[in-house]
């Protein structure tokens, strides 16, 4: 049982309640009118999430399983987030964040959808920061009347017209633009595990951590958004340096967004297709290999990473609102599955669908409830060459009896007043990492939030 991770925190948990007492404070400017344009702003975050699995039933083990006894996890970052209106339509954002932070099992194995959204930043119980973001945002007007824009993270005060185009360029994530859903986008506030904040088989290029460079185009046009983008990856699959070399390898996307009205209520369907290429082993050459050279470690893909590959995926994303209180989504996406996940979740195929519900019943408005379900799967090339033993960056058990990945969550997120949110979370996991010789898993997680 992984105990250390609890009693080698004290620094984190310092600066969490440095951050909420800051956020206490800011009650007073909060009850403000909140500003009709901005020339700056300055926000705030700050997130610790702790989590437990029982132990659970596990034929057998390798080196990328899941440890079948208890344990526990936890995360904390705290972010300051910056922007300035350098000129006429133009925005200049800052971000740095400190992290700290151990998933089970001491490392991300054992998942197809891990079960906590920070997990991958995650470096330990030494805290380190760095810089997160640094981008620059255009836009240009193109009349049609106006829409107001709120004070907030990565975005200034002030009014836009309904008719524009956006540039994005610089240090950013693809998730800031692309793949956005108003139920279930955020793991630090909704939904925690990776399949239910984003598409899980959506293989964007990026660093370990999840960013890039690159730029993303966006025209909206009344009901209507046109994205396109491209954005750099990591050197290797998982890795930390970027490769800026853009015009070689690369994360290309498009995406189409249409706002509708149905029965009074707002919602919004979107297609997304994406393109990567990188260096990235196949695993039709990995199994290849393995079976030619069966003395050979189960970790047969540096061997093969020798060329560069082309990888696909698409899918559709729709979100409609009920009533006031209530709002449902549903995430569909499939990928090639021929090589190896170059930075996001090992998962070629994911299904997402779920609801949230303000905790109006209760009186507390501010509350708000979200159940989800979550199926992932491989593709067959993955699946024959985990079942013969190999190791992938995440998957390997040793041998593979396959089954798609099933993943029911359900939260409550808590508002405890002065910005601060307190969320009980339940996650019940069957078939992890696509084995039915495993699980099911329960794990139980806490998580606090404030945001100013």
């Amino acid at each position: 049982m992984n105990y250390v991770s609890i009693i080698r925190r004290p620094f984190a948990l310092v600066l969490f309640g440095t951050a909420a007492l800051g956020c206490a404070h800011s009650a007073s400017t909060r009850a403000e009118p909140q500003p009709d344009f901005e020339e700056w702003n300055a926000k705030f975050q700050g997130t610790y999430s702790w989590q437990r699995h029982p132990g659970y039933n596990a034929a057998y083990f390798s080196d990328n399983s899941l440890d079948d006894e208890a344990e526990t996890m936890y995360t904390f970052s705290a972010t300051a987030m910056a922007g300035m209106r350098p000129w006429t339509g133009g925005e200049l954002y800052l971000d740095v964040e400190v992290v700290q932070g151990v998933p089970f099992t001491g490392d991300m194995v054992g998942l197809g959808g891990f079960t906590n959204g920070e997990e991958a930043r995650a470096g330990g119980n030494s805290i380190y920061g760095y810089r997160q973001r640094l981008f620059l945002r255009q836009t240009w007007n193109q009349g049609n009347g106006s829409e107001k824009l709120e004070s907030g993270v990565n975005q200034l005060a002030g009014v836009v017209d309904n008719n524009r185009v956006v540039l994005t360029v610089g240090n950013f994530s693809t998730l800031d633009v692309f793949g956005e859903n108003e139920y279930a986008n955020n793991p630090r506030t909704q939904f925690m595990n990776w399949s239910n904040w984003t598409y899980a088989a959506y293989d964007h290029a990026a660093d370990a951590r999840g960013f890039g460079w690159g730029f993303a185009l966006e025209w909206y046009r009344d009901d209507w958004v046109w994205r396109i983008g491209r954005m750099s990856g990591a050197k290797e699959p998982n890795g930390e340096t970027s490769d800026l070399a853009l015009g070689k390898h690369y994360g290309d996307q498009v995406e189409i967004e249409h706002a509708h009205t149905l029965f009074g209520q707002d919602g919004k369907v979107s297609v997304l297709a994406w393109h990567n290429r990188a260096v990235l082993a196949r695993f039709s050459d990995a199994y290849a290999y393995r079976v030619a050279h069966v003395r050979i470690a189960p970790s047969t893909l540096p061997f093969v990473r020798n060329r560069e590959q082309n990888k696909y995926g698409a899918g559709i994303n729709l979100e409609q609102s009920i009533n006031d209180d209530l709002g449902a989504f549903l995430r569909v996406m499939k990928a090639d599955g021929k090589t190896e996940t170059e930075s996001f979740a090992e998962v070629d195929g994911s299904l997402s669908l779920g609801f949230t519900l303000k905790a109006s019943a209760l009186g507390r408005t501010q509350d708000n409830v979200g159940v989800a379900f979550a199926r992932n799967t491989i593709s067959n090339d993955r699946i024959r060459f985990i079942e013969t033993g190999g190791l992938s960056l995440y998957l390997g058990d040793g041998a593979l009896h396959y089954g798609p990945e099933t993943i029911v969550e359900a939260y409550y997120n808590l508002d405890l007043g002065n910005d601060i949110h307190l969320t009980a979370d339940y996650q019940r996991i069957s078939n992890p990492a696509y084995n039915t010789d495993r699980g099911p898993i329960n794990v139980f997680g806490i998580r606090l939030h404030t945001e100013f």
